[in-house]
């Protein structure tokens, strides 16, 4: 494994009946950096997210979590390696209406076997620097969908998990809430060691990421940015948005500041280890992004 790589996945392959829909993709992801995934309806692009993040298992291939192999766990281990070692932020949060923010944030830890009390003052700690101080007792019914997700991303966050996967965490959002949300989601995870894997639509999106990866028909097509920055990026972002007859918004997205340099150095953090994987698990100390 390369130096600073967590997560990797090589000749990955996965078919769906006659349709192929990765045909032997590689992709590494290097340790606190955010990477994009984007391409059209169709190009494989979730199925590489699933893949990576042990949701599905590869016809062929393997995927690698800090060196060890994760493709050919039973499903009761990666169910835990999910639960423990990665973070998930989905559309429309996925939060369970019936409980308390502070509670839903709690969740993975409790499943974990936390007790509840210790579980849940974990989880508060998060609220705060995301700009939900005061809202740790509100149900989603109760939040904004921009709250909402600021709540997906702290349950994401709260085990200290090694990678965050995201998959179109902005599309349930208008633009200007989107792209805050955003920005937050790739400053929180850099700033506490976590690496971040975002699919997207959104050229704005994936231009807040460190690096973008082009995927169409089941193949890595192009990427940019490769431990190059921002400005690579940049242009990968450009290149799809001319591809696909979009605007990609860049200098919109420059001024807005959606991307400040979040992963130039992770300061220091507060709470739990994140075990095995040496993240922590709570927010940055004394942070309020």
């Amino acid at each position: 494994m390369s130096e600073g790589v967590v997560l990797y996945g090589r000749g990955l392959v996965k078919r769906f009946g006659a349709t192929v829909a990765l045909g032997g993709v590689d992709l590494d992801v290097r340790r606190a950096e955010a990477v994009a995934i984007m391409g059209p309806s169709g190009s494989g692009k979730s199925t590489l997210l699933h893949c990576l993040a042990g949701i599905m298992k590869p016809d062929a291939g393997e995927v690698v979590l800090q060196g060890g192999r994760i493709d050919g766990m039973r499903e009761r281990d990666r169910s835990a390696l999910r639960r423990t070692r990665f973070g998930f932020v989905f559309q429309f949060g996925q939060l369970l209406p019936e409980l308390p923010a502070e509670e839903n944030v709690a969740l993975p830890l409790m499943l974990g076997g936390t007790p509840r009390r210790e579980a849940v003052a974990r989880a508060r700690e998060w609220f705060g620097p995301l700009g939900l101080a005061g809202m740790e007792g509100r149900r989603p019914g109760e939040l904004s969908g921009g709250q909402a997700q600021r709540v997906a991303i702290a349950r994401a966050l709260v085990t200290g998990p090694a990678v965050v996967f995201a998959d179109e965490p902005t599309g349930a959002l208008d633009r200007t809430t989107g792209h805050a949300t955003m920005r937050l989601l790739v400053e929180a995870t850099g700033h506490n060691g976590a690496s971040l894997v975002v699919v997207t639509h959104d050229p704005e999106v994936a231009a807040a990421c460190d690096r973008v990866v082009e995927v169409r028909d089941g193949f890595v097509v192009a990427a940019g940015g490769q431990h190059g920055g921002f400005h690579a990026g940049q242009q990968a972002v450009q290149q799809f948005g001319q591809q696909f007859g979009q605007q990609a918004g860049l200098h919109a997205g420059q001024q807005a500041g959606l991307h400040g340099g979040f992963h130039a150095g992770a300061g220091p953090v507060m709470g739990a280890s994140g075990g095995a994987g040496g993240v922590g698990g709570g927010p940055v100390e004394g942070r309020a992004w």
